[in-house]
Parts: structure tokens; C-alpha cells; sequence
């Protein structure tokens, strides 16, 4: 199982660099929606490659899979 403070503690140290890009984009004039649609088509992007990339290795690390694709989650 996942560890859930382990998530938690990597979404916290993402969300002001998230924060952040999402702020310069929409500051640099694009509208907040296609903002939001283009970092989560390139957060879907990078878990395609890293998915890829397990399958590529032929193993599968255990929180990947018992995350359903690994890294932080909401």
C-alpha cells in the first residue's frame, strides 16, 4: 500500500513550483483553463514515458503499480 505521508509530503513540495509556472503562464496571457489543460495533458504525457519506460525495463516498482502509475496523487 502507498505510503499516504509520503504523497502528501511530494505534493507539498510541488505545489508552489506549480503554483508558480501556473502563475507566470496565465500572467503571460493565457487564459487560466488552457493553462490548467496544458499542465495536466504534460503531467498525463510524463506518466505515459514512465510508464513506458517500466514496461521497457520489465519491472515494475511496487508503489507504481499499487498507485496505479506512481509518484504524487491527490
Amino acid at each position: 500500500m502507498p505510503d499516504m505521508n509520503q504523497n502528501l509530503s511530494c505534493k507539498q513540495t510541488l505545489v508552489g513550483a506549480f503554483q508558480a509556472l501556473f502563475d507566470e503562464a496565465v500572467k503571460a496571457g493565457w487564459p487560466e483553463g488552457d493553462v490548467a489543460l496544458a499542465l495536466a495533458e504534460l503531467a498525463e504525457e510524463r506518466v505515459v514515458e514512465l510508464t513506458a519506460k517500466v514496461i521497457i525495463e520489465g519491472s515494475m516498482h511496487p508503489q507504481f503499480i499499487a498507485m496505479g502509475g506512481g509518484g504524487c496523487r491527490s
